[in-house]
């Protein structure tokens, strides 16, 4: 009998292992099948993106015909909020300029006007930190005022890299009520009014961050991954109700959010100043639903999707590291 049962477990054996490298096989195949079909569709709408004011020049290119004459940036008195603002005023939008800093918001204001005496300007001042109240203010303000493009690029990082326990608690708190909430009350607060309309933009700016767990900066990736995720969900919602909805993930760009440490602070190749970034970044609106918002950092984009998920967490823990130990060395030197 047990012979029998050895004879029958080598007979059965090759076959299972012959099943078992055929599961693999398929599996391994439609993962190169679903990589490649990605990375094709990708190249294809970055070619669409660049071809179609040649091959298309009769596409609708001017933003107010296509969205509409107002549009408003939370975060917009620095950084890329401010770029992106002075960028869309260029094209002869009406600009709504959102911000906690009156001072900013009024300086601001007169370097659009200066520029775009044509622009007509609002300033509104409110504070995200304060999370539904600031979006109320915001609403109360903007009124019946139709918001043809709104772009979410209100944002808060960390001082530096820094483990959970170190952080703040009210900073922690500031960081989800500004990246999660902001993002998600302000959305909602505009898009039925575009949706009645058929026409309108949003752009949520997220942060190359989420690509992957991120040491040293935990509740700020994970703030973006939510960022990419509830954005793409709403373009699902609403993109057959004739609204563009778009994501934009930034790698580093040099603004006074990278301050923590020089080497990223300075603009290079692949760090563009914000107006570098903005001008650029406004160009792919309606043209790429997903966009790193920069060329360079498409490259970047590409290349840092390649490695296994928790390859990239132990780059950006070890890249934290790196700028931790930057900005305390820094501010060391400063105090002596």
């Amino acid at each position: 009998m047990n012979f029998n049962l050895s004879k029958s477990l080598s007979l059965t054996s090759p076959m299972e292992s012959s099943l078992l490298s055929l599961t693999l096989q398929s599996i391994g195949t439609l993962v190169l099948i679903f990589f490649f079909a990605d990375l094709i569709w990708g190249f294809l709408q970055i070619s669409r993106a660049f071809l179609a004011p040649i091959f298309l020049p009769n596409e609708d290119t001017s933003f107010v015909k296509k969205y509409g004459s107002w549009a408003l940036i939370t975060g917009s008195t620095d950084g890329i909020g401010k770029a992106y603002a002075l960028e869309l005023a260029k094209r002869g939008l009406n600009i709504i300029l959102v911000s906690r800093s009156m001072d900013k918001l009024i300086k601001t204001q007169h370097e659009i006007e200066y520029t775009n005496p044509a622009v007509k300007i609002k300033i509104i001042q409110a504070d995200f930190a304060l999370g539904k109240k600031a979006v109320d203010v915001v609403k109360e303000e903007v009124g019946s005022i139709p918001v043809g493009i709104l772009v979410n690029n209100v944002g808060k990082q960390y001082e530096y890299p820094m483990y959970l326990g170190e952080v703040p608690e009210e900073e922690l708190w500031d960081i989800i009520k500004i990246n999660v909430g902001a993002v998600t009350l302000m959305c909602r607060a505009f898009i039925e009014s575009m949706k009645f309309r058929h026409q309108g933009a949003i752009v949520n700016i997220s942060s190359g961050s989420e690509l992957q767990p991120l040491p040293l900066m935990n509740v700020y990736a994970a703030s973006k991954t939510y960022v990419k995720n509830f954005t793409q969900a709403l373009r699902y919602e609403y993109g057959n109700k004739g609204l563009t909805i778009q994501h934009l993930a930034p790698m580093f760009v040099a603004t006074k959010m990278n301050h923590f440490s020089e080497k990223i602070y300075r603009r290079s190749l692949f760090v563009p100043d914000p107006e570098s970034y903005a001008r650029y970044a406004v160009s792919m609106l309606g043209k790429l639903d997903d966009s790193s918002g920069y060329w360079t950092h498409g490259i970047q984009t590409f290349f840092a999707r390649i490695p296994p998920e928790w390859i990239r967490m132990h780059i950006g823990g070890y890249m934290n590291k790196f700028f931790r130990e930057d900005y305390v060395k820094t501010k060391n030197s400063v105090k002596l």
